[in-house]
């Protein structure tokens, strides 16, 4: 028997197809389980009171590559995010087939990179309409590596990015740096205007020593260099919480990326750099956090968070 429907949208302005979904509820009660729990839900979403939305972030590390390999859509299946984020798309949509460009039931939005083919890129699709779409942070030195989407709702912000890796030499990890610094800018001046910020993805950087197999072996090695990590503690400092260390504070050996060359994921030698960060005042919506570690396809595996 099917469950009444849990997500709909405001009393006016409902999509279409939850439209149809409540005339279907109407002429034809016997299709759902009426039971009070699904009924209170349901109210609750079509006035507005509440609602939930899963939101999923994954560097695929090349989305046409995983897509042949028969990764990416089964997931997108199984995981039924509400917004699913990834990082390192490496093409221009129109490189992509149509069944990338187009996924039933989601509105697809890209951001890839201008300076080189290939490269970097992000990506997000979405079930519920954002009020508005922002693709960088407007400062085209930043932008036009493609790190940086963005989708306004009422009341919240979510931000998809795919930080610079430091590798390369000292001018990477000096753009990195100077990256970092104008994100936490543009963050704040989001925060003025009293959104709830939600930014997730790649960030390159494990904060702790909890956060990677092999701490010593790092700390000279760009991911794990003081200036990287004393970024995230002035994020955290101005009040953005790591919502993974805020569920599990204490839990090892929870990691988001394991090198590829050296077979590391087979035993479990990664770190943790994928994150989802929300301003302090949001987290009393966050419901839940998870990382996703059996979903392969890819260097790094996709990380969850569920709001309410």
């Amino acid at each position: 028997m099917k469950t009444a429907p849990t997500y709909v949208g405001a009393v006016f302005g409902i999509p279409r197809e939850i439209n149809a979904e409540l005339v279907v509820m109407c002429f034809a009660p016997t299709a759902y389980d009426f039971s009070l729990a699904s009924i209170v839900v349901a109210w609750r979403h079509l006035t507005g009171y509440t609602y939930r939305m899963r939101i999923v972030s994954w560097n695929v590390n090349g989305l046409r590559a995983i897509h042949n390999r028969g990764d990416f859509l089964p997931f997108v299946e199984k995981e039924k995010a509400d917004v699913l984020c990834i990082q390192e798309i490496k093409a221009d949509d129109h490189q992509l087939p149509d069944e990338l460009r187009v996924i039933d039931g989601y509105s697809a939005y890209f951001c890839s990179s201008k300076t080189k083919k290939g490269y970097s890129g992000v990506a997000i699709y979405a079930k519920r309409q954002p009020n508005k779409v922002v693709y960088g942070m407007g400062i085209p030195k930043f932008d036009d590596e493609g790190r940086l989407l963005g989708l306004f709702y009422d009341d919240f912000v979510i931000l998809n990015v795919y930080f610079p890796n430091g590798g390369q030499g000292p001018h990477r990890i000096e753009y990195k740096m100077e990256y970092y610094a104008a994100f936490l800018k543009y963050i704040e001046l989001l925060r003025k205007q009293r959104l709830g910020v939600i930014f997730c993805g790649d960030v390159n950087t494990a904060h702790a020593e909890i956060d990677l197999a092999r701490p010593k072996e790092n700390a000279k090695n760009t991911g794990f260099l003081p200036q990287e990590r004393a970024w995230i503690d002035e994020v955290v400092d101005r009040g953005y919480v790591d919502v993974y260390r805020h569920f599990y504070p204490k839990k090892a050996k929870a990691y988001t990326y394991w090198d590829i060359k050296s077979r590391a994921r087979e035993r479990n030698v990664g770190w943790r750099i994928d994150y989802f960060f929300v301003n302090k005042e949001f987290l009393p919506r966050v419901k839940g956090t998870k990382i996703l570690p059996d979903v392969m396809g890819s260097d790094h595996c996709p990380i969850r968070l569920d709001i309410a």
